[in-house]
């Protein structure tokens, strides 16, 4: 067996309201096996992984699995579990797997929760060797797997910092983005709302204040002139000016770089002049500047300031070692570094001891060299500075700190300008005011590490995210921004347009991912199909956005999940034929199951707005994570009076006119003649868009008027709702219909519209997506057909697969077993050809309705057909909304 395909899914999916991996597996020879087949197999995995016999799987309890294999179950189905046996006993165990037909005949498809991706794929590919060589009869050695999948997670997961913020981000409930793998580059909450962060560096980190705090000589600076004391020093350029300003200052010296950090390059307590020399080498590594400053003498600490307040601090011990009378320093080195603690860098609370260079300066300074026996209890340095990047350890002291030591933190971090400071202060006892010379600030430092802080070796952790989270979301705000997303078969487009466009009265940027592009207020920053998790993720992560309405279409769902964790409002327009054969959808109870994501995705305190005219979405309602507003075209449906009755929200339409209803109370909100998009209330599929969009502003908290008057300013044009039911008047006293409906539904409204509007004669430019089933598309002729005195078939410029005139030939079938007859069928394969064919058909009073692939082109064909007098979009739309008389041209040449 092999892995043909890896898919991670990172956002609530069909699967799993949590992270996925999806993995398509080729079984290859050992498709055709089963268990039962296997014995000498199944002994070598049950001795191999133990705890397989444990397993649950579906039966609920332990030992359900090991009952299926003796029964008899297929491989793809033991790799599932092998895989999840191997993530636990590397302490990555998840509750989730499952495993499904495959694309292809001998493929499978595996679902596996993770909770990190590197580190699970690893184990993935090591389930298929496992299984490929006990099925070979060969032996498999899981020696040091454990290990190899510990360097990888301390490769790409983030470290112990970041991970606080993390895990303190999703206790307040903030969205978590991390946007760079392998590095602690994170987005918390979405739009306008959002923070970024590395490590502890914020989004309202100063730049200036960042390079200041990295330049140590002007921070020495401007700390001196802030009256906070710091070491006597100087900068120097060469190894002859180090050892000269090294007897100037007279006593133990230390020797750094001017911008270096963690340590890096600094040398402490020197005295003989050969030692400066040696450490102004070292320094001269990091920088171009070299400072020799005054040794103070007395113990380091570090103390956290945050937003202006110091919130921790820790003294620190540089990295030393033990001695016990017969190992050497390198072998005690090796001992240190065996703590599961330590870790490569900054991935585990402490850092591994290296034995570069400036150890063995260090110890050189104290007589010795790594193969040194230090004697029993005998203290070791390795190096001098206390940092904890460089193998060193912490003490909790918060509780020790002198008012006028954590003022003093406090001001030195004000004097550089950092939001987030580490303070390095050198002082005989913590506990006791800084005085004279006996202490000072040696160094101010931005984006300090916080792991001493939040597990330090001795004392009380703190909770140091806290703060971090405090300052950057204050008075308890979570990042977000409101959300709606929107779905169903048809109308999905057209509402989430509207929503948007009455969410822009209250004066807010916008985001929306619809079928067409990305808009952010009135840009179109990406056009396509935008209807997916990626789109989602563009709309929510751009920092103008203040509302965000998402289109969130079946393939995208199923292929990549949700691109947000929680929405405010979900929208199901309806649910029909469409898509069938796809994705593995089969049923119209499959388009159900994977639309209901959206409704399970609210949040507790939004609403889930359903259409109570379609009985396939009224099955979504107990399924529903927060409470239900349902829409109706008529006042007496039996569902919305149910849910009226039971204290229920709805929206719908008595005596011209749409009503909010809470419970008993009936409001007003606008009559269906002001309505632009439902031309009068011609076009009922329309005012089902209306109906929906409003409950979902109404549910966003937005005032009545305002939802009005965002419904009354809204036109199909080619403008506001491009593709979507556009009416052209074309030269000749001739229409065009433009639009994009791909199913029997939307086909038939779109044509039940057109009949309404009058007229001599109405024909049709008709076309379906090639990856529909034969089914669906001969349908799709069957509902044209009634409407239609002429038909005109074309085909998509993407064929989805299929052989050039096959969907035609298939749509033709339909619009025979329809009623039309041969005679009135014509097929032009190319759209732009049979909309050419269409026009000049037109004679003075007809209508050409014409269901698109590729708008643009047929647009500009159009340019040439319309009406000298068709007046601009906008004029006519707002002299008519202040009279109060709504039917007007809007768009170019575009009537309503």
């Amino acid at each position: 067996m092999k892995i043909v395909e890896v898919h991670a899914v990172e956002g609530p999916n069909i699967y799993c309201y949590r992270p996925i991996i999806r993995l398509i597996v080729d079984l290859e020879d050992a498709a055709s096996k089963n268990s039962r087949d296997l014995e000498g197999f199944c002994t070598s995995l049950l001795g191999l992984l133990p705890s397989l016999r444990s397993h649950r799987c579906s039966r609920g309890y332990p030992g359900g699995f090991l009952e299926r294999l003796r029964e008899g179950t297929y491989p793809g189905h033991i790799l599932e579990h092998v895989i999840l046996e191997l993530m636990h006993q590397c302490g990555m165990a998840t509750g989730y797997g499952k495993t499904l037909t495959g694309p292809k005949p001998g493929m499978v498809e595996i679902i596996i929760e993770y909770t990190s991706f590197r580190p699970s794929l690893y184990l993935c590919h090591m389930a298929v060797n496992l299984c490929n060589a006990l099925l070979s009869g060969k032996e498999f050695s899981l020696d040091g797997l454990e290990e190899r999948v510990d360097r990888i997670r301390q490769r790409f997961e983030p470290g112990p910092s970041t991970a606080a913020i993390v895990a303190e981000a999703k206790r307040r409930q903030i969205p978590v983005t991390f946007l760079q793998e392998g590095t602690s580059l994170l987005l918390l909450g979405y739009g306008a709302a959002q923070k970024k962060i590395q490590a502890t560096l914020t989004s309202e980190t100063s730049c200036l204040a960042a390079d200041l705090a990295g330049d140590k000589c002007r921070a020495k600076e401007l700390l001196e002139r802030a009256g906070i004391p710091t070491p006597r020093g100087e900068v120097v350029m060469s190894e002859r000016q180090a050892v000269i300003a090294a007897e100037k200052l007279g006593g133990p010296v230390v020797v750094k770089p001017c911008d270096g950090n963690q340590g890096k390059g600094v040398s402490l307590n020197l005295t003989a002049p050969a030692a400066v020399a040696e450490a102004y080498r070292l320094a001269r590594c990091y920088s171009s500047r070299v400072m020799v400053e005054k040794y103070i003498t007395g113990r380091h600490y570090r103390l956290l300031v945050v937003a202006g307040r110091m919130v921790a601090a820790a003294r620190r011990l540089p990295a030393q070692v033990c001695g016990d009378g017969f190992s050497t320093i390198a072998q005690l080195v090796e001992k240190v570094n065996a703590d599961s603690r330590r870790g490569i860098g900054h991935a585990r609370p402490l850092t591994r001891i290296e034995l570069d260079r400036e150890a063995l300066a260090v110890l050189a300074r104290q007589g010795k060299n790594v193969h040194s026996r230090p004697a029993k209890g005998e203290k070791v340095l390795l190096r001098e500075n206390a940092n904890l990047s460089t193998g060193g350890t912490a003490w909790d002291v918060t509780f020790k700190v002198h008012p006028a030591n954590a003022l003093l933190a406090e001001r030195a971090a004000a004097a550089i300008g950092l939001d987030v400071a580490g303070i390095d202060l050198v002082t005989p006892d913590i506990a006791s005011p800084v005085k004279g010379e006996e202490g000072a600030v040696i160094e101010v430092n931005a984006a300090p590490g916080i792991r001493m802080h939040l597990y330090p070796s001795r004392g009380k952790g703190r909770n140091v995210a806290a703060p971090i989270l405090d300052m950057l979301f204050p008075a308890k705000s979570n990042g977000r921004i409101p959300i709606a997303a929107v779905s169903g078969t048809n109308g999905k487009t057209t509402t989430a347009r509207l929503l948007a466009h009455i969410l822009k009265q209250t004066g807010k940027t916008v985001g929306l991912a619809v079928t067409g592009g990305v808009y952010i207020g009135e840009n179109c920053i990406c056009k396509g199909d935008t209807t997916g998790p990626l789109s989602a993720r563009m709309v929510l992560e751009d920092p103008a956005v203040e509302a965000a309405v998402l289109e969130t279409a079946r393939g995208g769902i199923i292929r990549g999940g949700l691109g947000y964790d929680r929405s405010d409002v979900a929208i199901i327009t309806n649910i029909s034929e469409d898509h069938l054969g796809q994705d593995g959808l089969e049923s119209i109870e499959d388009l159900v199951f994977v639309k209901s994501l959206l409704v399970e995705t609210v949040d507790s305190s939004g609403a889930v707005v359903l259409n109570a005219d379609d009985p396939n979405v009224l099955k979504m309602m107990p399924r529903a994570a927060a409470p239900v507003i349902l829409f109706a075209l008529t006042d007496d449906n039996l569902a919305l009076l149910r849910h009226l009755t039971s204290g229920g929200t709805g929206m719908t339409v008595r005596g011209g006119f749409l009503y909010w209803v809470c419970g008993s109370r009936w409001q007003r909100l606008i009559a269906v003649r002001n309505i632009p998009l439902t031309e009068q209330g011609l076009a009922l599929h329309q005012l089902q868009n209306v109906l929906a969009a409003a409950a979902a502003a109404l549910a966003m908290k937005v005032p009545r008027n305002v939802v009005a008057r965002g419904i009354a300013t809204f036109f199909s044009s080619p403008e506001q709702n491009p593709g979507r039911l556009n009416l052209y008047h074309l030269k000749g006293d001739r229409r065009l219909l433009l639009d994009y409906g791909h199913n029997p539904a939307a086909m038939k409204a779109t044509l039940h519209y057109a009949s309404r509007l009058g007229g001599r004669r109405l024909l049709g430019v008709i076309g379906v997506p090639g990856d529909r089933n034969d089914a669906l598309i001969r349908q799709c002729g069957q509902v044209c057909a009634p409407f239609l005195e002429r038909v005109i078939i074309k085909e998509d410029s993407d064929l989805r697969g299929r052989a050039p005139g096959e969907t035609a030939r298939l749509l033709r079938e339909g619009c025979i077993n329809g009623g039309s007859r041969p005679g009135q069928i014509d097929i032009v394969l190319n759209e732009l050809e049979a909309v050419s064919y269409g026009l000049s058909l037109l004679e003075e009073g007809d209508l050409l309705v014409v269901f698109y692939e590729n708008r643009e082109p047929i647009e500009k064909l159009l340019q040439s057909e319309l009406k000298e007098e068709a007046g601009r979009p906008g004029s006519a739309g707002a002299a008519a909304v202040e009279n109060g008389s709504l039917r007007c041209s809007a768009g170019t040449g575009v009537a309503k």
